[in-house]
């Protein structure tokens, strides 16, 4: 297993440990600190990962499988966690999620067809994922400050804030989701 592959594993062992710390608020001191600690340093070996292996030849079959497999692990998480936590709808979560099932499932039918077919990430995926992970670090600092008494959890602006980055992410799946769905109808159909 190469350095690049290392560190998506990294990220997969990582998410345990930031759901443990998200959801141990109420016995572990500073939890959503180290959640997002953790949050961080998965994060940060998702870029790595992908510059290590274009830059020194290390992409393999694998490497193309997990990567993507690890950010929906972690993104995953975060939200069950979110919405456990009150910070996230269920329903939105929902719908995140079933669209990583969705395309993912889109990518093992192309993978399979006779064509063999790699679906990249489109623009609107990666816009996507780019704004659902900036909208959980934000949410996760805005919590984070407010262990620390830098403003109230609940105050209004943290509200419209969490809601305001939630749905703008929902808006994108369903963006991203449906543009995947319609340049792909050919592949499903047969």
């Amino acid at each position: 297993m190469n350095l690049a592959n290392k560190l998506t594993m990294l990220r997969i062992v990582l998410v345990p440990f930031f759901a443990f710390f998200m959801l141990a608020h109420d016995f572990v001191p500073l939890s959503f600190l180290w959640a997002g600690i953790m949050f961080a340093a998965a994060s940060i070996t998702d870029t790595a990962d992908g510059k290590i292996a274009r830059k020194y030849n290390m992409v393999t079959d694998f490497g193309k499988f997990l990567d993507p497999l690890a950010d929906k692990i972690l993104v995953s998480t975060a939200l069950v966690c979110f919405v456990q936590l009150g910070w996230c709808p269920a329903w939105a979560a929902a719908l995140i999620i079933a669209r990583e099932f969705v395309v993912s499932g889109i990518r093992l039918v192309a993978a399979g067809s006779d064509k063999k077919l790699v679906i990249a990430a489109s623009v609107w995926g990666k816009l996507k994922t780019a704004a659902t992970m900036a909208a959980l670090s934000v949410i996760l600092i805005m919590y984070i400050c407010a262990d620390f008494g830098a403003f109230a959890a609940d105050s209004p602006t943290v509200i419209i804030v969490r809601d305001a980055l939630i749905y703008i992410s929902c808006l994108l799946t369903v963006i991203s989701g449906a543009k995947y769905l319609w340049d792909y109808r050919e592949l499903l159909k047969s």
